[in-house]
């Protein structure tokens, strides 16, 4: 493929729900454009953009993937995008290198879940934005009702550029409404077609919305409404239409729809000639970076000449050829065989070959252009949403903001050998894929998973198998349920033992207290000594604190930690001879279990703080389960525009830990929300009964 400057090139994502044709749309792209000399099927494995395994055996992509085309000496770079809100964060990727997205609709499905959450994705950050009605041929396809549901329910001000001729079994072909012509495609699956009349049954109607089009676009100027008024819809030339056209997408009064078939390549050719005229090339983007140098905000057009900004989108890690990183120059250019700076980590990174991408195929390139896209691999230590750039110009682009993880799972390697592998396999996943987040639970011990959904860590586990031959099972979590006192005791405990040899004596006299619970303690348990006249000497002191720490580790009625406590020492006794560490530790423990049954021990859970994000018609639904089987207290509901509410409710961990799917069946999948641990409350009576008698920790009388 030739190189091309910033005004030839154009950076497309194709988004929309899963299912609605958006790799076969690709393919389509490719083989219409010549850039391939067959079409590959998404049912048999053999498309361009679904490569990975996964995409294979599932049928669906869940990576975003390049595909270059060349079309009237122009370059276009499609993003195929992930429809399922599991792989959102490669939406996420995906909208902060695009200049335009085309949502891709199925003309039977209509305004499936997926697309309406990626409009509102692309809608938030001012993104142009095009539609495609694909699938006319399907047997259920309505054209007007898809029309009617995407102007209904994404935006006023789609307007149809193109009228289908005819659905289903009988979709012959489409209707330019500015051209005012047909296209008629053959059946074969070679795309050709014939220009022709508009068909006599569809000139009136065609014509009405031809006229409507024109109006539309003669308001985006003064000069060009003066026209229209004065001349009519004829006078319009195909030029003043065109920039009449862009400037109405450019303020938002029109978003173009277009129509046809990946399929049977019906529509694709004026799909392309429509992003041209719709959608702004690389040279018009006008780029923000903070200079690190003197922290201020500079603009970077994107030019050859100017300072190098790059942006690194996205990490695909491979067990034998290390790390691939995909590349969007923003401005400048960036070689092969080059010394770069990252922004994050302030080092230099070295670059060795550059790649053109399409789908999993690399051909070298001795740079890539500004505004264009490339890939590189084996850098040192750069992820996605770092910047790379020329290390006598400081400057760092924004990042990716990607969403955060609600789901969490643990994970457990099969053997000793996924063990020893399984950091590794976890770093190099968790690189490739930043939405997932590593931790450990610090009470139980488990190994935590965060993503964005049951079926995304599956996957992960999948991935983890193939790649880096890791078994691992994902599991829901344990709760780490908390142990506290209810009321202040006191207590004198004796050790003592005499087993012939030296023997072993401690008392200790200690008081509990309950403290106030505080989100912000670091540390449990508040330690204090209020012995006088040297009773028990002070170097024994820390092997009391010792094993009352020990038995709050081991809880007293649960197994589950005691916190919130204060333990004053205030009296007690040694023996010359046979106290020693052991003993006042050992009276320390039991003597804090002994007062702890005394003081009421009650259970409490962690309460997590939902915001909560739906479609209004869902907000009863939503509200009706927090407050019946979610246990939830609902803080406070606020419209946030576009049909929608942000409900914020405090939701107890046990209820909510498989949220993501419930919220996702309760919503038909348009809900969305965050969680963050808030506080500890007491938990019911009922459910503690359930808790205590399913532990398995008995620590009657153990050391």
């Amino acid at each position: 493929m030739k190189e091309y400057g910033p005004e030839r090139i154009h950076t497309i994502g194709l988004f929309g729900h899963g299912g609605s044709g958006k790799t076969t749309l690709a393919e389509a792209l490719l083989f219409a454009s010549k850039g391939t000399g067959r079409l590959g099927r998404v049912e048999d494995g053999t498309t361009v953009s679904d490569y990975d395994p996964d995409e294979v055996k599932r049928h669906m992509s869940i990576n975003l993937s390049v595909i270059p085309i060349e079309w009237h000496d122009n370059k276009f770079n499609f993003i195929d995008v992930p429809g399922y809100a599991d792989f959102r964060g490669e939406a996420a990727a995906a909208l902060r290198v695009i200049d335009g997205m085309v949502l891709v609709l199925d003309a039977g499905g209509g305004v499936e879940v997926g697309a309406e959450l990626l409009w509102q994705m692309a809608r938030a950050i001012n993104m142009p934005r095009i539609v495609f009605i694909n699938k006319m041929d399907r047997d259920n396809a309505n054209f007007e009702r898809t029309v009617e549901q995407a102007q209904r329910m994404l935006s006023e001000a789609i307007t149809p550029m193109h009228l289908p001729i005819g659905a289903a079994r009988d979709f012959k072909g489409i209707i330019s409404l500015r051209k005012r012509r047909a296209w008629l495609h053959h059946n074969g699956k070679d795309g050709a077609y014939e220009v022709a009349d508009i068909p006599a049954n569809l000139t009136d109607q065609a014509l009405t919305l031809a006229d409507a089009l024109v109006e539309k676009i003669a308001v985006t100027n003064d000069h060009l409404t003066e026209k229209y008024l004065e001349e009519g819809a004829d006078a319009m030339t195909g030029e003043e239409l065109r920039e009449g056209l862009q400037a109405g997408i450019a303020n938002g009064t029109i978003v173009p729809l277009f129509v046809g078939s990946a399929t049977t390549l019906s529509g694709i050719p004026q799909l392309l000639d429509g992003i041209l005229d719709a959608i702004p090339d690389a040279a018009k983007r006008i780029t923000t970076a903070t200079n690190l140098a003197n922290n201020e905000e500079e603009l970077l057009e994107t030019r050859p000449d100017e300072a190098m900004a790059t942006l690194v989108f996205k990490t695909l890690a491979d067990q034998y050829v290390g790390r691939l990183s995909y590349l969007r120059v923003f401005s400048g250019e960036i070689y092969s065989n080059s010394v770069v700076r990252n922004a994050r980590t302030g080092r230099d990174e070295r670059i060795g070959q550059l790649y053109q991408i399409k789908g999993r195929e690399q051909t070298p390139v001795a740079k890539i252009c500004d505004g264009d896209i490339g890939a590189v691999t084996k850098l040192a230590d750069t992820i996605s949403g770092d910047t790379l750039y020329s290390v006598d110009h400081p400057l760092r682009l924004r990042g990716i903001p990607y969403p955060q993880p609600s789901f969490t799972g643990t994970i457990a390697p099969h053997g000793k050998g996924d063990l020893e592998k399984l950091g590794t396999a976890l770093h190099r996943i968790v690189e490739e894929d930043p939405t997932l987040q590593i931790g450990r639970d610090p009470q139980t011990g488990e190994m935590l998973l965060s993503g964005l959904g049951e079926s995304h860590l599956a996957i992960v586990a999948e991935r983890m198998k193939r790649k880096f031959d890791v078994n691992v099972d994902v599991n829901i979590p344990r709760i780490p349920y908390r142990e506290r006192i209810q009321n202040t005791v006191t207590t004198t405990y004796r050790h003592k033992k005499q087993t012939g040899g030296a023997g072993q004596f401690a008392e200790v006299s200690m008081r509990l207290e309950p403290l106030p619970p505080d989100p912000h303690r670091e540390d449990p348990l508040e330690f204090v000594s209020e012995i006088v006249g040297g009773v028990i000497s002070r170097s024994f002191w820390p092997a009391i604190e010792k094993g009352v720490r020990e038995a709050m580790t081991m809880g007293v009625i649960s197994g589950n930690p005691v916190v919130d406590v204060k333990v004053a020492i205030f009296d007690g006794k040694e023996h010359p001879v046979d106290s020693k560490e052991i003993a006042f530790k050992t009276a320390g423990k039991h003597g804090f279990r002994e007062a702890a049954r005394k003081a009421h021990v009650a259970l409490i859970e962690p309460v997590y703080r939902l915001d909560i994000n739906v479609p209004d018609e869902y907000v009863g639904d939503v509200l009706g389960d927090l407050n019946g089987n979610k246990r939830g207290r609902v803080q406070g509901m606020e419209q946030v525009g576009s049909g929608r509410t942000i409900v914020t409710a405090n939701v107890p961990l046990a209820e909510c830990q498989r949220y993501a799917t419930d919220l996702r069946s309760m919503t038909q999948g348009r809900g969305d929300f965050t969680m963050v641990f808030d506080h500890y409350d007491e938990l019911p009576a009922h459910l503690s009964q359930s808790v205590v008698a399913q532990s398995t920790h008995h620590h009657d009388d153990e050391d």
